[in-house]
């Protein structure tokens, strides 16, 4: 199985009253349930935007340098995304499929060049 993720840029969405953002968490939890059920999903989250910015950090001389949000000239910032499991990139693009139309905004499919790092479940 090869891992993708498929993910949007919240300067893609245009602006939702909560009762419509309300109808799309309904209708993407619906895909991501689905994806879930096929077994496929590693892990999913969205609601991301310019105001859950925490920082940015870059190296400066062998150390870690943080600043308060994000550059100011970066344009984009990742709305959410989902990261599965499937055996081909014809797959990916179905679910990615999915989750445009549930959500009626664009996605991107990128397929990692190999596996990642997982961690196990938490212990509650």
């Amino acid at each position: 199985m090869t891992e993708y993720l498929i993910a949007f840029n919240d300067e893609w969405v245009a602006p939702h009253t909560p009762e419509q953002i309300a109808q799309k968490a309904e209708a993407s939890l619906a895909v991501i349930d689905e994806m879930l059920a096929a077994g496929i999903l590693l892990f999913s989250n969205g609601g991301l935007d310019r105001s859950t910015a925490v920082c940015s950090v870059e190296a400066v001389d062998g150390k870690p340098v943080f600043t308060d949000g994000p550059y100011i000239e970066t344009k984009e910032h990742l709305g959410g995304f989902a990261a599965i499991d499937v055996p081909d990139d014809e797959t990916a693009r179905y679910w990615a499929g999915r989750l445009a139309t549930a959500l009626e905004w664009p996605q991107e499919v990128h397929r990692f060049r190999g596996p990642g790092a997982y961690r196990l479940p938490r212990q509650d």
